[in-house]
């Protein structure tokens, strides 16, 4: 090899210096060393890193493909909601032959109003209205009985009366056929008040024909076949709410033997009636009150919370009287 008068390789020869230090070139940048004694007033100097044309050096990185780790190469496995999506027999909501319902899901039971919490608030709300009417109802009674001056005026003020009964008649078709006003707040409360009231009047004038201890006697009577009907009805595993047919005409035959009652002044037949009429109510508290509970054939939504009351509000008050006119009509 031959060299100039510094040392330096002349042109035409690769440079020793690139192929010791830097290794052979990769392919494709194979070229010969340039030539240094060109330009104007001598050779440039050698080239060194980072200056010529000479390629920067191959490193030591892995040059095949990286291996494979212990990851599933296949898709992944769909779950079973994906699974379900396609498939009818495995949505959300599906029961076999029911139609789904809008509340079902893998945590909340097919419906609202099927769930325990709901029931029994329900119940518990229910039982706090119809408390607060018997209170209603009872007060008036304890008036017109031991108030002298309250029993003399309405029994010298028939008329009054008679708007009473017109006006709990109206009110008692308003909730009882219209379902919308019913469960309109606060509108419903105002209509079972004004029932209330009206028929609290009605039985508070009845009762001041009788005497006090009729009365009171009534009074105990209907509480304890109240209490030993409403739980009855909560343990037994006779379902009443299938009877409201039977019951129907059991009232069309009352009403037919209550209008002959009115003609036939006899006190056998008066006490035979007060008799049939207190069974009568005590079947309808029954069926009101499995009604009330939702554990049979037939429910009440816990919406109608306001019909509930009524309902038990207005078997409770007929026993009263059916028994009131029994009491009465056997210490005559």
């Amino acid at each position: 090899m031959s060299q100039d008068k510094r040392g330096y390789p002349t042109m035409g020869e690769t440079n020793p210096m690139h192929n010791n230090m830097y290794g052979p070139p990769p392919a494709g940048f194979g070229m010969p060393a340039p030539n240094y004694n060109q330009g104007p007033g001598g050779v440039y100097p050698p080239p060194h890193a980072g200056f010529g044309p000479a390629p920067y050096p191959q490193m030591p990185y892995p040059q095949a493909p990286y291996a494979q780790g212990p990851y599933p190469q296949g898709p992944y496995a769909p779950g079973p909601y994906q699974q379900g999506l396609n498939d009818p027999m495995m949505s959300p909501g599906y029961h076999g032959d029911a139609p789904p319902a809008y509340y079902d899901n893998g945590d909340i039971t097919n419906s609202v109003f099927d769930d325990k919490t709901a029931r029994h608030n329900f119940i518990r709300k229910v039982y706090m209205v119809l408390t607060m009417q018997m209170l209603i109802v009872f007060s008036f009674v304890a008036v017109c009985t031991f108030v002298d001056d309250a029993k003399f005026f309405v029994q010298n003020n028939p008329w009054m009366y008679y708007v009473s009964y017109a006006v709990f008649l109206v009110a008692l078709i308003v909730l009882s056929c219209c379902g919308d006003f019913r469960r309109r707040h606060p509108w419903n409360m105002i209509a079972l008040l004004i029932v209330t009231v009206s028929l609290s009047y009605m039985v508070g004038m009845i009762a001041s024909f009788y005497r006090t201890d009729s009365v009171i006697m009534a009074v105990g009577i209907t509480a304890v076949v109240c209490f030993s009907v409403v739980l009855f009805s909560m343990q037994t595993k006779y379902d009443f709410t299938s009877c409201q047919g039977v019951l129907f005409v059991c009232v069309i035959v009352l009403l037919v033997f209550g209008i002959l009652c009115m003609f036939i002044r006899n006190k056998i037949m008066h006490i035979v009636y007060g008799s049939l009429g207190a069974l009568l109510f005590t079947c309808f508290l029954a069926v009101d009150t499995q009604l009330l509970l939702g554990n049979k054939k037939l429910a009440l939504s816990p919406e109608e919370y306001i019909f509930a009351s009524l309902n038990l509000f207005t078997d409770i008050v007929n026993i009263f009287l059916f028994i009131l006119s029994l009491v009465g009509h056997s210490r005559e």
